[in-house]
Parts: C-alpha cells; sequence; structure tokens
C-alpha cells in the first residue's frame, strides 16, 4: 500500500468502525434547525426620475427604447408630453415628474422648439389597460431582485397625486421608491 493509499485509508468510512456516537448526534440535529422557506425575488426595472430612483415590476413594461421625435398634441393633459409611432402604432408619451411633484412644469420636449432629448434618456413603453403607453425616464438603471423581506409599504400620508407609490425596496444602501404604473398612468 502506498503512503497516500494509507492517508485516504484514515479519512474515509471503514465498515468495521464505531460510529455510535455519530449517528446519535446526527439524529438529534435534525430537530435542531427548523427550515426557512426559500423567498423568491421579484424583477423590478429601476429607473431615474430627477436623481431619484424608481421601480416597477419588469412584467409591466413591454420595452425599452431611446427618445424618438415625438408629436405634440395641442391642448393636452400637463402629463402628455406627446405621441411617438412605434412601428405604425401611435403611442402616448407621459412625462410622470409633474404627477409625483418632481417638478412644477411640463419640459417641452414635442414640437419643432423642443431641443434634442439628452442622451440617456429612455421611453419605457408599458402595459396599461388602454393600451402601450410610453413614459419619459432620465435614465434607466438596471433590472434589479427585490425578495419580500427587502420590501416596506408605502409611508403614510402620501395620498393625491403620490398614491401610486406602493412601496420601498431597499437592496444594500440602494432605495428604490416602488411605483404602480397602471396608477401612476391613471
Amino acid at each position: 500500500m502506498s503512503r497516500f493509499s494509507a492517508l485516504l485509508d484514515d479519512f474515509f468510512y471503514r465498515p468495521d468502525e464505531d460510529v455510535g456516537g455519530l449517528l446519535e448526534f446526527a439524529a438529534g440535529s435534525d430537530e435542531l434547525q427548523p427550515l426557512i422557506p426559500e423567498e423568491t425575488p421579484e424583477e423590478y426595472l429601476a429607473f431615474v426620475l430627477e436623481d431619484e430612483c424608481y421601480a416597477v415590476p419588469i412584467t409591466s413594461i413591454r420595452e425599452i427604447g431611446k427618445v424618438p421625435p415625438l408629436t405634440e398634441i395641442p391642448r393636452a393633459e400637463a402629463g402628455l408630453l406627446g405621441v411617438m409611432n412605434l412601428r405604425g402604432d401611435v403611442i402616448p408619451v407621459y412625462d410622470l415628474k409633474m404627477r409625483l411633484r418632481l417638478t412644477d412644469t411640463a419640459s417641452v420636449v414635442a414640437g419643432p422648439d423642443a431641443p434634442p432629448p439628452p442622451r440617456q434618456a429612455r421611453i419605457l413603453v408599458a402595459h396599461t389597460e388602454e393600451g402601450p403607453a410610453g413614459v419619459w425616464v432620465d435614465s434607466v438603471r438596471d433590472v434589479v431582485r427585490l425578495k419580500p423581506s427587502m420590501l416596506e409599504p408605502a409611508p403614510q400620508g402620501l395620498g393625491g397625486e403620490r398614491d401610486c407609490v406602493v412601496g420601498i425596496g431597499r437592496r444594500n444602501s440602494q432605495l428604490y421608491i416602488l411605483l404602480d404604473i397602471q396608477q401612476a398612468l391613471a
């Protein structure tokens, strides 16, 4: 027998070994640790509005695209920036900043007087009850996975225009304001 085989022989179990104490220890350990159910994380799309990080469930977003030329709608409601053509479909594009009270006036981003959009700006095409709708965001961060234990309910007193805020997500030092996109566009 080689020296290496002799070392391995001491390491492995032999049928003639006395392992009674080990079996008693192993039998008692099943009762000590209760099984903890595994949390299933949900994926959220994180984006930035006025230097604040927001997130919506990824299932509510159809696609993300660069900002195309927008056509302004005369006398439209304040949150409607204009409409865009997405592969033959005319889709309204909204600005959530006014709804969330991040700004007092809507940006001029449609029409002949509109400056070119910032390089990081994106349009999120969301599924809504009325059909697809676009949401102008300053930039898209990433897709973040949040477990239910990382979520908190929305703070009290956010009624009115901010009723679309449904909670807060925390991951490490990052805070995500969770939105209900259906309610935000209603």
